[in-house]
């Protein structure tokens, strides 16, 4: 849906992407959306027109980036904000462990796979997920990155290797997000990672994502 028709009706639920649906955390949050069955709209930003900076959705982004979600005329950004928010909202479908420990846990992912291992995301950027590009090979800078990726990944998994908790999270979703930045690129990766990651990409709601039309 274009972004000047969405903005014009507010009595569904919004959610603002990037019209090629290469945003990892607008991924994340269309996941959180479809998995806990809230209806919305997507709206269209078109990023290389610089729609985000346009003062409309200034009003609606405070930080000018995608995503970020309608409600009536309550507006957030930033995707770890909104997930949180849409958990605390309807509650009887979560999207994080309910156990207090699990929960932080999940949450620590998400900041760490936000705000670290920058060279992965330069090297692989999402058009190799999204659009099959072929990059070439990872710098040592980046294998380093993987590295680091590998061992904290290793170490949080569950026994059965088939999410990070005792039930699935969106964390498991973020992670295998980054972890599929590799495994599509056909980089070496951990079996038990791949696999993890192969898994995780077959959920209903990744697939739909996934299988968006991108120009």
């Amino acid at each position: 849906m274009p972004f000047l028709a969405a903005t014009k009706e507010l009595d569904m639920m919004k959610l603002f992407v990037d019209s090629r649906y290469l945003s990892p955390y607008a991924m994340s949050v269309f996941v959180t959306l479809r998995e806990k069955r809230i209806p919305f709209q997507t709206a269209i930003i078109d990023l290389e027109r610089a729609e985000h900076l346009a003062p409309a959705y200034a009003t609606l982004s405070t930080t000018l980036r995608v995503p970020s979600l309608s409600d009536g005329d309550f507006h957030l950004s930033e995707s770890s904000a909104i997930c949180e928010y849409l958990e605390d909202r309807y509650p009887d479908t979560p999207v994080y462990p309910a156990d207090l420990r699990q929960r932080a846990k999940a949450r620590q992912v998400q900041a760490w796979l936000r705000s670290d291992l920058m060279p992965i995301r330069q090297e692989r950027p999402t058009e190799v997920v999204f659009l099959q590009r072929s990059p070439p090979p990872l710098t040592s800078i980046a294998q380093a990155a993987a590295a680091k990726l590998f061992a904290a990944a290793q170490a949080l998994l569950a026994a059965d290797g088939q999410s990070l908790f005792s039930t699935w999270s969106i964390a498991d979703t973020d992670l295998a997000l980054m972890l599929n930045r590799l495994v599509l690129a056909g980089d070496d990766v951990p079996e038990r990672l791949a696999s993890f990651a192969r898994m995780q990409w077959q959920r209903p709601s990744v697939q739909e994502w996934v299988n968006k039309a991108r120009p």
